[in-house]
């Protein structure tokens, strides 16, 4: 008898221990799971000049290195420019050379001038010193000593400025001038440098080394400055982002690791340390925060970046993490 109430007594206790851990397991709060996605920097690349487009160095799917063509735009009109902006540099340097070169020939121009001028002030010297002689005689006349006087002075005038012209001729051009020829050279080849600058951006090539994910760029199509014409993603820099509404950040802290499970790679975990937990933006549809009752709750971006490179991992998988009751 007392074996059979130990039995019955024994059987209740295991009931209810069944009954208390199914109804644990029905009450526990099931583990939160958040989705998100791999995510890496873009860069739209585009040309700082206008320009058709006439050859392509990648297409959708390509992986390129840093430097690697893209597009190959051509603007006849910068060529034109380019061959104006030399002519114009040949141009300042040969005036420039004008400038500071001194010719024999001229030189000897100007002392042939210097020369004549000399002979003839010689001459109205003479012609004054024989009129002076004549003072006191009949044959004097005070005008034409006065004429005399005056033919003198001009010929010694005309033979200084000879000298002048002779001593400036031997110097070449004044410092001045020598300055003025050498801004505008200095001008003319800063425009020529200009242009070839613009030329060189018709070579578009990649500023990172990535995946190219769109191609807009078609052969003979015209493309302004600024104009996207190839996107592409930098592969070795991906990270996984989530949404989380505020109310479930408690517990994740920057550099906690985390295990992060990619669908796409037959579920395979990574280990993901946090880096960034940003608050997203206030857009329009955001309400005010209610004085009462329920309230509105903000969203924060959760970054994380793979502790180890992950092969296989392209941007726009998703990521699934499972957070623990016990966490929340």
């Amino acid at each position: 008898m007392a074996n059979s109430a130990t039995t019955k007594l024994t059987a209740f206790i295991g009931v209810l221990a069944i009954a208390g851990v199914v109804l644990w397991l029905a009450t526990r709060p099931a583990p939160l799971i958040l989705q998100g996605e791999v995510s890496a920097d873009r860069y739209d690349v585009s040309a700082r000049v206008s320009g058709r487009v006439v050859e392509l160095g990648a297409d959708v799917g390509d992986t390129v290195e840093k430097g690697d063509l893209l597009v190959m735009l051509e603007a006849p009109e910068l060529q034109t420019s380019l061959q104006t902006r030399k002519a114009s540099v040949e141009v300042a340097k040969a005036d420039y050379e004008r400038i500071i070169t001194v010719r024999e020939e001229e030189v000897a121009a100007r002392q042939a001038e210097l020369d004549a001028t000399e002979a003839e002030l010689e001459l109205r010297e003479l012609e004054l010193e024989r009129l002076q002689r004549l003072r006191g005689s009949p044959a004097f006349f005070q005008a034409e000593q006065d004429v005399a006087v005056r033919n003198r002075d001009s010929a010694l005038k005309q033979r200084d400025a000879a000298q002048a012209t002779l001593q400036l001729t031997k110097e070449g051009a004044s410092e001045a001038d020598r300055q003025l020829a050498q801004a505008r050279i200095k001008e003319a080849e800063a425009a020529l440098q200009s242009v070839q600058a613009q030329i060189s951006e018709l070579t578009v090539v990649a500023p990172v080394s990535g995946l190219v994910t769109t191609r807009i760029a078609e052969i003979g199509e015209n493309f302004s400055p600024g104009a996207p014409l190839i996107s592409l993603v930098d592969m070795n820099d991906l990270w996984f982002t989530f949404n989380v509404r505020e109310d479930f950040l408690e517990g994740i802290e920057i550099g906690d690791v985390r295990t992060v499970r990619v669908p796409a790679l037959a579920d395979r975990e990574v280990e993901v340390r946090v880096t960034l937990m940003n608050v997203l933006g206030q857009f329009a549809a955001w309400r005010a925060t209610r004085a009462t009752g329920d309230f509105d709750l903000r969203t924060f971006e959760i970054r994380g970046k793979p502790v180890e490179p992950v092969e296989g991992l392209r941007p726009g998988m998703s990521a699934v993490v499972s957070v623990p009751a016990t966490e929340r």
